[in-house]
């Protein structure tokens, strides 16, 4: 199996799957343990996979989607987490949701002392050998395309927590409120928001206008939204009227 012919399937296997063990992919792909470690090295480094000790998470909804989204907006993610881990605090509980923009957050996270609640395999696996982090991982069913823990046992396990801030992300953005692709995605993150004192939704311009299968809430239980200098005006006077703050990089509205 030539190079790239086998790094496309261990991309394949850890999205059918979630997380894929090293064992594995050692015995799926018929190579050396070493030769399969390289591999998850590269595909680390490409920010398609997050290593972990025993193997590997995947980093997206789907191979292709999460592809095109990273091209499309991965440093305006980048920039959007770094103004969000700017507003958190040392000794905080923050509850991080599954997403790529969530995931952008986490990885700036680190070097803070915080104790840090997710539904998401790939930000436990980013976090999980850091010392200065207190981290809780968040049961349930993991739906095996993304690594996060949704459904009935999530739930009940958030009415037993609580958080000082929310990092939500979401799939799309109207004058209606929020909206998310998965049904269980969405009961789960209602929870999320229950059990937080305070909402920063992380989300680029592009996820304003956009409407996905599911309502997740209204725009007024939101406290502030982190985006990029592409959200246009309208949409500004859309969030000061839902009482939302409008925090546009670069500049600060309410």
């Amino acid at each position: 199996m030539i190079v790239d012919e086998r790094r496309s399937r261990i991309l394949k296997l850890a999205e059918e799957l979630g997380f894929v063990s090293l064992q594995r992919l050692v015995s799926e792909l018929g190579a050396s343990e070493s030769t399969v470690r390289r591999d998850l090295e590269f595909l680390d480094a490409t920010g398609h996979i997050q290593r972990t000790r025993g193997g590997a998470s995947f980093l997206g909804d789907s191979q292709t989607d999460f592809d095109a989204r990273r091209r499309l907006a991965s440093q305006e993610k980048q920039r959007i987490a770094r103004r969000v881990v700017d507003l958190i605090s040392e000794g905080e509980t923050v509850l991080l949701d599954g997403g790529t923009t969530t995931l952008e957050v986490a990885r700036y996270l680190v070097g803070k002392s915080l104790q840090v609640l997710t539904n998401s395999l790939p930000i436990a696996a980013l976090l999980m050998n850091r010392a200065e982090i207190e981290l809780i991982f968040i049961g349930g069913y993991v739906y095996p395309k993304t690594g996060v823990a949704l459904g009935e046992q999530s739930v009940e396990a958030l009415k037993r927590m609580h958080a000082t801030r929310l990092v939500m992300s979401t799939g799309g953005i109207t004058a209606e409120g929020l909206f998310n692709s998965n049904a269980l995605l969405v009961e789960t993150e209602r929870q999320m928001i229950r059990a937080a004192d305070r909402v920063t939704l992380v989300a680029d311009s592009s996820k304003f206008g956009q409407r996905a299968l599911s309502h997740l809430c209204s725009l007024d239980v939101l406290d502030e939204i982190v985006t990029d200098e592409g959200v246009s005006g309208e949409w500004c006077q859309v969030m000061e009227s839902a009482g939302v703050r409008m925090d546009v990089l670069g500049s600060v509205l309410r």
